[in-house]
């Protein structure tokens, strides 16, 4: 199975496993699933650590490539294509990073792993 990760789950799996539901954490630890991550991840963690809203997380954000490598997750950039798809959902939700991931993962046609309900109305099939 392929899933994106939205950067809640990411930093849950990186930082606090106990806080991903039982699913989420089987998807993410079974070696034989694919693991994706959006560059969006990285730039919210990144701006997130700046203004000093995830407090703890800045070694991780220090050491985002290494980590998402040694944990075996595929990174994927952001395309051009998925900034117009992420433009263009319909939908209350304005965060530009979930809006990237909801695009990236209909475009790829794969669920996303979020506790984000909000992803619901894009029509993303998401896993919690």
């Amino acid at each position: 199975m392929k899933v994106l990760l939205d950067t809640n789950a990411l930093l849950w799996a990186m930082l606090a496993n106990a806080s991903l539901s039982k699913i989420a954490a089987e998807i993410i630890q079974d070696e034989g699933n694919i693991i994706l991550v959006s560059a969006a991840s990285a730039w919210e963690i990144a701006t997130k650590v700046r203004i000093g809203k995830l407090p703890g997380a800045e070694a991780f954000e220090n050491r985002f490539l290494d980590a998402i490598s040694d944990a075996g997750y595929v990174l994927i950039g952001i395309e051009v294509v998925h900034t117009l798809h992420a433009g263009r959902l319909v939908g209350k939700h304005k965060d530009p990073f979930d809006r990237i991931i909801a695009a990236q993962a209909i475009m790829l046609g794969i669920p996303v792993i979020s506790s984000d309900a909000k992803l619901d109305y894009f029509g993303v099939r998401r896993i919690w």
